[in-house]
């Protein structure tokens, strides 16, 4: 693991980090902001909220638009933020924005020419956790946040794993990746044709399966352009419904897809976790 950079931020430090990926078979970059007491108190343990990024996104995004950094220094919450895919010159891609690079859906792909690197599910559910826990100081109450492409890969991670998170939240989601032109196109690549593979990574099938609930709070703006193709909230809150899961979805008026609609809301998803991540 080597240092990149690493900036002081609201008396914390923003870095950002290279490593070797077993799982994706490539090096990787993921950020890290700590806040000063975990630098200060390297014996003390602080809870993780893993952030996800959107399609085309890298591990700096968020770091440098939401303006996350003061109310994780406040709250005394670590933030990781990994790259959105694997990439490198032997890394499979396409000239499109919406596959292969910067467009790792957050799944274990099955198909080639993508199976050898695109295993985002086992690098952040399991392979990067590893190695934040060994090399920095915090616990393993973990919570996972995300937008767009980051806001489907934070719920089906969390509805997948839930004894691994306290909470769940997401910024504009791709809800229903199996019925909206962004999911089939991934999916149809990555997994293949069978569509029933493609259900363990479809937020809407899962929470409706989900046997262990946890919270989970959608922040969506309703001028998003990309709401009614793409995203569909309003099949995962009929699912919700179905099956009475305490699913709470935010609607925004006159917010977009942007980052400016992420940097609105970031503190109320942080003090949403918190409530989970520092609970006794």
């Amino acid at each position: 693991m080597k240092l990149l950079s690493s900036t002081k931020s609201f008396d914390g430090l923003q870095q950002q980090f290279r490593h070797d990926s077993e799982v994706l078979n490539c090096p990787m970059h993921f950020s890290v902001y700590l806040p000063q007491l975990a630098e200060e108190k390297r014996e003390h343990r602080f809870p993780v909220l893993y952030w996800l990024s959107g399609l085309t996104c890298t591990d700096e995004n968020f770091s440098q638009k939401a303006g996350a950094q003061r109310m994780a220094a406040e709250l005394g919450i670590v933030l990781v933020i990994p790259d959105t895919s694997p990439r490198g010159d032997g890394v499979a891609d396409e000239p499109e924005y919406d596959l292969g690079q910067g467009a790792g859906f957050y799944l274990n792909a099955t198909q080639e020419p993508w199976k050898q690197h695109y295993r985002m599910y086992d690098y952040v559910l399991q392979e990067l956790p590893q190695l934040i826990e060994a090399n920095f100081p915090v616990n393993q109450r973990r919570a996972i946040c995300g937008h767009s492409m980051g806001g489907h890969g934070a719920l089906v991670i969390g509805l997948r794993n839930p004894e691994r998170f306290t909470s769940i939240s997401a910024f504009s989601p791709i809800a229903n990746p199996m019925a909206c032109p962004w999911g089939e196109k991934a999916f149809g690549a990555y997994l293949g044709a069978d569509r029933s593979t493609w259900e363990e990574y479809d937020a809407t099938v899962l929470l409706g399966r989900a046997m262990e609930r946890l919270p989970i709070l959608v922040s969506q703006g309703e001028e998003d352009q990309f709401l009614e193709e793409q995203l569909k909230p309003h099949a995962l809150q009929a699912a919700a419904e179905a099956c009475g899961y305490p699913l709470k979805i935010e609607h925004h008026a006159g917010y977009d897809h942007s980052y400016y609609f992420i940097a609105s809301f970031i503190e109320q998803h942080l003090r949403f976790h918190a409530d989970y991540l520092l609970a006794h």
